[in-house]
């Protein structure tokens, strides 16, 4: 992107532009500080409060995911119990034990045991064994679980918190440039009006001078002065609005230490606002604004990754229509030999301990609601996200309807005020010649002032469209 008067100036230089107070309002061009809508783009980017918030909740989501991985940490554990009563001992038993559990389900154990005592129970065995061995789940859980499920919406939601950040920082950067064209059609108002005031007050001069010297009568000293006294009252509105246009913008200028910044009056839009090359790269092509909105737009995006993690959801309620039956299979080793000689025999020859749990509701109640939820869940996602296809489209074209009318509206308008420029010239030097009066040339003024007036406004929403084109596409966060 091109600027109008800082074409390599680095983010610092622009922010010593934009920040910089000026003492009065009418300074030399050397040292006016102005600003362009490039500058805002890029000093939101970089300073807003919620663009901050937005980063902070993708950081969040990175926790969320180290979270969802903890699911698949190994685990070290321990159990120590001892019984003595009257005398006599009856256990003491030792069994650590690393539990690791894998991406499909199984889960790996292994651990040691020592069990001394004089009233032990018969199924254990005493004295010093290990042990290492599976969990298979034959069932339920075989396929998804809460650990993998949980782990790959995490995924998913850290994507997500990029995309939601892309789509709140659009809107955000729109509302900025809302911001800044009113403030730029406020400013440029005043403009025209000071100058208004500048030409009626040249004028009243000469007035006066011509009634001195028997010229002119004085009703015409009267109508002059007139004239200057509503411009001036005019100029007077036009400058609040210029100043409460500027604070609504200051809404978007921060700080890099997070402090809110008050744009100064003395800052004013570049002079070369009107030149079309600052926007010569954004995309205006209707086709090309649907198509890059149907590949990329944030909102769209993130009901992509909705209906992923949603997915997820019911592969995991399936789940709870299928029988828990898991299947617990362990090598015993004696003494603390884990992986033993005897290890190599038949898993089901000697020295080993298994066990199958199986558990099934019989009406399944809980598990057909719940599928059913995750069904219906998707199935409105997918409407939410029909209706969201269709509504940035309109979006689009009525934003390419009002850009394509505006660029009619601005020629005509710029015809138009051209022809109020001449009959206000041509009307001057019937004035000078005697054949006109005040009144018609205050008459053709106040119209050609109008005419400017609505130039000005066609122009500033001309540009402000083109912005809007970009935001809806989902493009203005670029």
């Amino acid at each position: 992107m091109m600027f109008s008067f800082c074409i390599r100036v680095s983010v610092a230089s622009i922010l010593f532009y934009v920040l910089s107070v000026c003492e009065i309002f009418g300074q030399t061009s050397d040292t006016v500080k102005t600003l362009n809508a490039e500058q805002v783009l890029q000093i939101v980017r970089k300073y807003h409060p919620v663009v901050k918030q937005t980063d902070i909740h993708i950081d969040k989501s990175r926790a969320d995911l180290l979270v969802a991985r903890g699911g698949f940490d190994p685990v070290v554990g321990a159990y120590v119990a001892k019984k003595t009563f009257d005398g006599t001992n009856y256990y003491k038993q030792t069994s650590p034990e690393l539990s690791i559990p894998t991406w499909f389900g199984v889960e790996i154990h292994t651990g040691l045991e020592n069990l001394t005592g004089n009233r032990t129970d018969p199924t254990l065995t005493k004295g010093q064994s290990s042990y290492v061995g599976v969990t298979v789940p034959l069932a339920k859980n075989l396929l998804m679980d809460k650990r993998r499920a949980f782990l790959k919406q995490a995924r998913i939601f850290n994507t997500m918190a990029v995309a939601e950040q892309r789509a709140i920082v659009n809107d955000l950067l729109m509302d900025g440039m809302d911001a800044y064209w009113l403030w730029v059609r406020a400013y440029q108002t005043y403009k025209i009006v000071g100058d208004n005031v500048e030409i009626n007050q040249r004028r009243l001069e000469l007035v006066k001078k011509s009634f001195v010297n028997g010229e002119r009568p004085a009703i015409d000293t009267v109508e002059a002065l007139t004239q200057l006294q509503s411009f001036r009252f005019r100029q007077n509105e036009k400058r609040v609005e210029f100043q409460n246009a500027g604070l609504r913008l200051s809404a978007y200028l921060w700080r890099d230490n997070d402090e809110p910044y008050l744009l100064p009056e003395a800052v004013i839009p570049q002079s070369e606002w009107e030149n079309e090359m600052v926007i010569q790269n954004f995309q205006t092509d209707l086709n090309g604004l649907l198509g890059i909105a149907a590949a990329s737009h944030p909102e769209l995006q993130l009901y992509d990754f909705k209906l992923d993690a949603l997915q997820i959801d019911r592969k995991l309620k399936f789940q709870s229509l299928l029988p828990k039956a898991d299947f617990t299979y362990n090598h015993l080793s004696k003494g603390y030999n884990v992986i033993s000689n005897e290890f190599s025999g038949l898993f089901f020859n000697n020295n080993y301990r298994y066990g199958f749990k199986f558990e099934l509701p019989l009406r399944l109640s809980e598990g057909r609601g719940e599928y059913r939820k995750a069904r219906l869940k998707i199935e409105e996602t997918s409407l939410d996200l029909s209706q969201k296809k269709l509504a940035i489209q309109i979006k689009i074209k009525s934003y390419h309807n009002e850009f394509t009318a505006l660029q009619t509206q601005l020629a005509i308008q710029n015809a138009n005020f051209l022809s109020y420029q001449q009959l206000v010239r041509a009307e001057e030097i019937r004035f000078l010649n005697g054949e006109s009066s005040l009144f018609l040339i205050n008459t053709r003024e106040s119209k050609a002032l109008e005419a400017q007036e609505k130039l000005v406004e066609i122009k500033t929403k001309l540009y402000k469209t083109i912005y809007a084109l970009q935001w809806s596409a989902g493009i203005l966060v670029l």
